[in-house]
């Protein structure tokens, strides 16, 4: 294929631009940014969990608290009955004894409740800490989750800008060559490297090699507008005077 040199330079401005899209594409799909949002999300997730479990404890002492206040008032009930059952001296003496040891038993009764409401109302309040806690730490995950999420998008609208700009460039460049030259490039793309690339110093920009001397030696024959391709990697060489020809 024969391709005036000029174009052939030209067909470089192409590939940079494609690198670059590849490495937009690249960049897209392992967004820092996104990644961090991910774990934030994640953390949020976590910290959530945390005060919802705290949340459910402090629901099920709430229920032990009332349960022991219903025991405590019905105690005090029984004793006010018993106490009045006494003071109204309308009891005979067996029944005055007999009120008397259950009194006794009920003033031990209610201090025992007494005492294991107070454990659990000092449970609840290191429960309530505990639910602070995870709420001022949901609170910045949250926080840090929105602002994440704004440099995410920050950096998506980047990218666009930047794709755009290239797909542009690209649309511009590629109404410069030949249909049959621009059919090469493009399928030598679709092969997962660079279409073309720039012979430096006798090594292929695509694929890095170094070229051997008797290849060097035929290309350095080949007329300038022949197009000629890297012998391992088959993409597109474009001669200029960095080739070392």
């Amino acid at each position: 294929m024969n391709v005036e040199p000029q174009v052939q330079s030209k067909l470089l401005d192409l590939a940079g631009v494609d690198a670059e899209l590849t490495r937009i594409t690249h960049r897209r799909g392992a967004l820092p940014e996104q990644q961090e949002v991910e774990r934030l999300e994640a953390e949020r997730i976590s910290r959530k969990d945390a005060s919802v479990a705290v949340e459910i404890q402090i629901d099920d002492i709430d229920r032990d608290i009332r349960k022991l206040e219903g025991e405590v008032d019905a105690v005090r009930q029984r004793e006010d009955r018993d106490r009045t059952l006494l003071q109204s001296g309308s009891v005979g003496a067996k029944q005055l004894t007999e009120l008397e040891h259950e009194l006794g038993s009920l003033v031990r009764r209610q201090g025992l409740l007494e005492d294991e409401l107070l454990e659990v109302m000092e449970q609840r309040e290191a429960l309530q800490a505990d639910h602070d806690h995870a709420g001022a730490q949901l609170s910045q995950a949250e926080e840090e989750l929105i602002d994440a999420k704004r440099r995410r998008d920050d950096a998506v609208a980047d990218l666009d800008k930047a794709q755009e700009r290239c797909a542009a460039d690209r649309e511009r460049l590629v109404g410069e060559f030949p249909a049959d030259f621009l059919a090469v490039y493009e399928k030598q793309r679709t092969l997962g490297g660079p279409g073309a690339a720039l012979l430096q110093a006798r090594r292929c920009g695509a694929c890095r090699i170094e070229i051997d001397r008797g290849e060097i030696s035929r290309i350095a024959a080949t007329p300038a507008d022949v197009v000629v391709r890297c012998p391992e990697c088959n993409a597109i060489m474009v001669r200029t005077k960095e080739s070392g020809l």
